[in-house]
């Protein structure tokens, strides 16, 4: 069997214009490749946007690094269907369609998800940027945008601070310094079933956790309390993804707020998991002999 992993062009292997972190992408072929060879799968990373791709002579296409998508959402979006209609996707269209704006979290806090106090604003005016300091009470917030990922775009601003540029729609949240007193926790899900989990720090002097901004992980055993807290926010979906990251912040209360059910194309962090690569390829293998 063949298997696509979709990556993009500033991940690809040998890529002009590939980004500092897209040693990840290696990291996550270098998981997967072997295992998926020993239960008679070859996966090949190729770039979303291939015009030369022949989908259909894949038995499956695996969401990877399309680490461009935010500023393509529609053309990325529309190619996903156009995909899904020659072999299987994973995750599905729809279920990536409704992950990739911000807004789906407002779905989620309707179906008892516990989140961040969170602002909405489609067009950020200065009057608007004001208002979001008064709205939510703090001094400090962070701007992120509503589509969009690895701190692309974001902010964390004072209220003495002059309104960047923010030209897309945007949330607003408080800045919580869990952040960088203890870091954000991730974990991993595959197929439902927890693979492992970690927590990421961002460098001192900085909040931003990912490695591009001098990020550190560290692979943890969750406590009981804080797996349920992230096994609640899986359970709200109406269909369980091959996979998914559940990323979390400590409340100063000890309980834990979802910053992000990354379904579409998260890095799972495989140097923290020794066996991802193994649990991947059981769930694509199962999931192709129950179809």
């Amino acid at each position: 069997m063949k298997i696509a992993y979709l990556s993009s062009q500033v991940t690809q292997p040998g890529s002009s214009i590939r980004r500092s972190d897209a040693f990840e992408h290696d990291y996550m072929m270098r998981a997967l490749r072997p295992e998926f060879a020993e239960r008679g799968m070859e996966i090949s990373d190729i770039c979303w946007d291939d015009n030369s791709a022949d989908w259909a002579s894949f038995d499956a296409a695996l969401i990877g690094t399309t680490w461009d998508y935010w500023d393509r959402q529609a053309e990325f979006l529309s190619t996903l269907e156009t995909i899904e209609s020659r072999t299987r996707l994973f995750n599905p269209a729809a279920l990536v369609r409704w992950n990739s704006d911000k807004t789906y979290l407002k779905d989620l806090a309707h179906r008892g998800a516990n989140l961040i106090p969170t602002l909405w604003i489609d067009d950020m005016t200065n009057d608007q940027y004001r208002r979001a300091f008064d709205a939510l009470g703090e001094t400090q917030l962070v701007f992120k945008r509503q589509v969009g990922a690895g701190a692309s775009g974001q902010h964390l601003l004072t209220s003495d601070d002059p309104a960047p540029d923010m030209p897309h729609p945007m949330m607003v949240q408080p800045f919580l310094p869990t952040i960088q007193t203890e870091g954000e926790l991730s974990f991993i899900f595959i197929d439902g079933d927890l693979s492992h989990a970690l927590i990421k720090r961002a460098r001192p002097g900085d909040y931003r956790i990912q490695s591009s901004y001098g990020g550190q992980e560290e692979t943890i055993v969750p406590d009981g309390s804080d797996l349920d807290a992230a096994r609640a926010v899986l359970d709200t979906l109406d269909e369980t993804p091959l996979y998914a990251r559940v990323d979390m912040l400590r409340h100063p209360d000890g309980s834990l707020l979802l910053m992000e059910l990354e379904l579409i194309e998260p890095y799972l962090y495989p140097e923290q998991g020794a066996r991802l690569g193994e649990r991947m390829a059981k769930a694509v293998a199962a999931r192709l002999k129950g179809r």
